[in-house]
C-alpha cells in the first residue's frame, strides 16, 4: 500500500506542521511512529486531529534515561526522524542528530523551524505570519491601500514548512540507496515559503510585477483575476487571465464585445472591475454556474472548506473520504499502481506503547 511502504519513519511529535509532514508520508504508505510526550494537561489538545491519521503513537518522557534509550532503539530500526523543536532541544535532551545517527548511520535525521538552525533568529519565537513576512510573501497580499492581509497558515506553516520537509526527507532517502549514508536536513519556513515566490521573483526582474501591492496581474487588481460576490451573498472566482478565456465570459454573459479591448491595460482595470461587479451581483451563484462552470471561462464557485466535498466533481474523483464517520481530504498525489490510503483514524497519544516496547524486545 502507498510508495513509501516499508520505510519506517519517527515523528517527534509537535505543533501543526510537523503532524501534517508525518500525516503526508503515513498517507504514501510509511509506518510514521508518532512520539508523544505524557500529557500533562497544560497545552490544549484538538478533539479531532485529522494529521494524526495512518500512524502509531508511543508515548515517551524524554526527560527520563529509560525513555530515552526508548527512542535510540527506535533510531536503530527506523530510516528517518523528524522535529520542528526550537534549535538545540534535541540536543539537550541528548538526542541530536550526531546521537542518534551514531546508532544507525544510515538514518535521515530532519529539522524544520521557522528560521532555521543557525542565523541571528534562529533561537526566536515565531509563527507562519512572521516566517512569510521575512520572505516576502506577505507583503504582496492584500490591498494596495492597507496593510498586507493576513492569510491562513498555509504558506508558512504547511507549504514553506511542512511539504519542503516531507519533500526533503524522501529526497534524502532516495539518496541513501545508493550512497548507505544518513544526513540531516534543515528546514526553514522562512526560505521554503521564499522558494514559493520563485514565480514573482521572475515576474519582477522581468518588468511584469510592481512594488506597489494590489496592482499587479496576480495581486487581485486585474478584474480578471479575482473573487466576486453573487445575488445571493455567496461567490464565484475568476482566472481568465487569458483573452481568449475572458472572450467565453463577454460571450456568455452578454456583454459588450468592446469589454475585452482593454483586457491587460492595468489603468482600465478599476473601471472593468466595478462593471464586473455589478454584473456578478445580477445573479445567484448557482445561475452563475449553470451558465459557465465546465467552459474555459477560468471559472469556479468558492466555496466554504467543509462544504467541498459535496462539489459534483471532487465526488467523482473521490477527493474526499470518510473515515470514521469523518469527511476529510483523501491522500494526493495520486499513484497508478502503488495506491495510497489512509489505513485508519487518528491515533490517540501512546495508544501502541505496549505493542512497539514489545517490538523492540524491551
Amino acid at each position: 500500500m502507498g510508495p513509501l511502504k516499508g520505510i519506517r519513519i519517527i515523528e517527534m511529535v509537535g505543533l501543526g506542521p510537523g503532524p501534517f509532514a508525518g500525516m503526508m508520508l503515513a498517507d504514501m504508505g510509511a509506518e510514521v511512529i508518532a512520539v508523544d510526550r505524557p500529557d500533562t494537561g497544560d497545552a490544549p489538545q484538538l478533539k479531532v486531529d485529522i494529521n494524526r491519521r495512518g500512524k502509531r503513537s508511543i508515548q515517551l518522557d524524554l526527560k527520563k534515561e529509560k525513555d530515552r534509550a526508548v527512542l535510540l532503539k527506535l533510531c536503530e530500526t527506523a530510516d528517518a526522524l523528524f522535529e520542528g523543536f526550537r534549535p538545540g532541544v534535541m540536543e539537550k535532551l541528548g538526542l541530536g542528530p550526531d546521537i542518534c545517527m551514531a546508532r544507525n548511520p544510515r538514518l535521515i535525521y530532519g529539522r524544520m523551524t521557522g528560521w532555521g538552525q543557525d542565523g541571528p533568529l534562529a533561537s526566536a519565537a515565531g509563527h507562519d505570519i512572521n516566517y512569510i513576512a521575512l520572505s516576502g510573501a506577505l507583503y504582496g497580499m492584500g490591498d494596495k491601500d492597507r496593510p498586507p492581509m493576513v492569510p491562513l497558515n498555509l504558506v508558512g506553516d504547511y507549504g514553506g514548512g511542512a511539504m519542503m520537509l516531507a519533500f526533503g526527507l524522501v529526497s534524502a532517502l532516495l539518496e541513501s540507496k545508493t550512497s548507505g549514508k544518513g544526513q540531516v536536513i534543515d528546514v526553514s519556513m522562512v526560505e521554503g515559503s521564499s522558494l514559493l515566490m520563485s514565480v514573482f521573483h521572475s515576474l519582477k526582474a522581468s518588468g511584469l510585477w510592481g512594488a506597489a501591492r494590489g496592482a499587479n496581474l496576480l495581486d487581485g487588481a486585474a478584474h480578471f483575476y479575482g473573487s466576486y460576490e453573487t445575488l445571493d451573498q455567496k461567490y464565484i472566482s475568476l482566472g481568465a487571465l487569458e483573452r481568449p478565456f475572458m472572450q467565453i465570459l463577454v460571450d456568455k454573459a452578454g456583454l459588450d464585445a468592446a469589454f475585452i479591448q482593454d483586457h491587460l491595460k492595468p489603468e482600465k482595470w478599476p473601471e472593468l472591475r466595478q462593471k464586473l461587479e455589478i454584473l456578478f451581483k445580477s445573479r445567484s451563484q448557482k445561475e452563475w454556474c449553470d451558465l459557465l462552470e465546465g467552459s474555459d471561462a477560468c471559472f469556479a464557485p468558492v466555496l466554504p472548506f467543509w462544504q467541498a466535498q459535496d462539489h459534483a466533481h471532487n465526488q467523482t474523483r473521490g477527493s474526499f473520504v470518510e473515515i470514521d464517520g469523518l469527511i476529510q481530504p483523501a491522500p494526493s498525489p495520486r499513484f497508478s499502481r502503488t495506491k495510497a490510503e489512509v489505513s485508519h483514524g487518528p491515533v490517540k497519544a501512546g495508544q501502541h506503547t505496549d505493542d512497539i516496547l514489545k517490538e523492540l524486545g524491551m
